[in-house]
């Protein structure tokens, strides 16, 4: 029974992480229709950033403000000089984020170095709970209360606020919307501000969870922040979650039972959707 306590509370901590990536794209796509590529150096830069300033400041909750605040940044500048140029086009989006994925990369090498930065745990985070024999890590139980604080947090923002009534209407008529006076634009940039600094927040969230960060981590956790996306249904915020856990859940059970099937285990779940519901869990029809 502890063995399997443990890890859900894995599974779920990794899906938390993963949705916090997987729901920015999800925003961006679902409003501005943009494949961003990218985002998983967003990610990457969330946590190099954050534990820079965690380790010079001292402080966790400063370093977490500055991942938010890089990736907010990174994310305007993205969306005003990088994507702004090829909406509506794809291929051309696939193109140039790819190629922006890969400088960020680099830049982190150039920046930090190319080798692993170690990143720990505040004491106040550290060590374990224990109940009758099973242990519960804290900083697990940290993850999973963050990103679902996130989630009811943006449902509140989409739902309950005259800019997520505007976001909502963007997503289904951005003409309208436009016609209405409404600036579509800083919408869009709205919308990819936030969704780039969740992103950078799930990267600093990450480094103490795995106790290191690197450059290259950007692009592997943005192909499972993709399956997460495809399976929840391009542009559904709920899909997102619920996909991120699902996948988190599979990803810890597979690595402790089968541990050389944990990615396949993801991309055959994402196959089995696609087959039997293309538009994704919780995806619209068209």
């Amino acid at each position: 029974m502890d063995v399997l306590i443990n890890l859900s509370l894995n599974g779920l901590a990794t899906g938390m992480l993963i949705f916090l990536l997987a729901a920015g794209l999800t925003l961006i796509f679902g409003l501005m229709d943009v494949l961003n590529f990218a985002h998983g150096g967003l990610f990457a830069w969330g946590a190099y950033s954050g534990i820079w300033i965690y380790t010079t400041t001292g402080s966790f909750l400063v370093g977490i403000l500055g991942a938010i605040l890089t990736g907010m940044i990174l994310g305007i500048i993205t969306e005003r000089w990088i994507i702004k140029p090829v909406y509506g086009n794809h291929v051309q989006q696939i193109l140039i984020t790819l190629g922006l994925m890969l400088v960020l990369s680099e830049m982190l090498k150039v920046v930090w170095g190319p080798n692993q930065i170690s990143a720990v745990t505040p004491d106040y985070l550290s060590g374990s709970w224990e109940f009758g024999g099973i242990i519960i890590i804290k900083y697990r139980v940290f993850i999973i209360a963050v990103g679902f604080a996130v989630f009811l947090a943006v449902q509140y923002l989409l739902k309950k606020t005259k800019i997520g009534l505007v976001v909502r209407a963007g997503v289904m008529n951005k003409e309208m919307v436009q016609s209405l006076g409404v600036n579509i634009q800083r919408v869009f940039m709205f919308v990819f501000m936030i969704g780039a600094g969740m992103a950078a927040l799930g990267g600093m969230l990450l480094g103490p969870y795995s106790g290191v960060i690197y450059a290259d981590m950007g692009m592997e956790f943005a192909i499972l922040a993709f399956i997460v996306v495809v399976i929840g249904g391009m542009g559904s915020f709920t899909g997102s979650v619920m996909a991120a856990i699902l996948v988190g859940l599979s990803g810890s059970f597979m690595a402790y039972y089968v541990p050389d099937l944990a990615l396949a285990a993801n991309m055959l779940l994402m196959a089995v959707v696609l087959i039997f519901r293309p538009q994704g869990l919780f995806g619209a029809k068209g």
